[in-house]
């Protein structure tokens, strides 16, 4: 039974491929043994992927669709340039409290654009307005 597998793996037997055999194999094992398996294919199917949401917001009701975002687990970048400043200031605080309910986090990553991450999501390096602000803490 090895050397068929082997021999599939490796493409000396045209007839079936690994994947088939394995996947034969997993329904066989779990027949005879009456164990849980889940196969490949499925346990691919499982895994997620990471994704984040753009803004550019308008009015101060976008808020909630960019709050919805964070809620299912997705990290957002909202780009503030297509709003009043004052109610992107509004936004901000908005989005702060949100964030802050859940356990998130905000940070400003340009001028007027900000990333919002919900719970476990892990943000590392710096941006040039940060390193700006070191080197001037420094010169003093």
């Amino acid at each position: 039974m090895a050397g068929k597998f082997l021999n599939n793996f490796f493409g000396m037997n045209d007839d079936a491929t690994a994947t088939d055999y394995y996947d034969d194999q997993l329904v066989k094992e779990s027949v005879n043994n009456d164990h849980k398996v889940v196969s490949i294919k499925s346990a691919r199917s499982l895994r997620t992927t990471g994704k984040i949401a753009l803004f550019e917001p308008r009015i101060y009701g976008d808020a909630r669709d960019i709050t919805n975002q964070l809620l299912n687990g997705q990290a957002t970048i909202i780009n503030f340039s297509q709003m009043d400043p004052k109610v992107a200031v509004k936004t901000v605080d908005f989005l702060n409290g949100a964030v802050f309910a859940m356990d998130g986090e905000i940070q400003r990553i340009g001028e007027q654009i900000f990333l919002c991450t919900p719970k476990n999501f892990e943000v590392t390096g710096q941006t040039m307005a940060d390193l700006t602000n070191e080197n001037h803490s420094f010169d003093n």
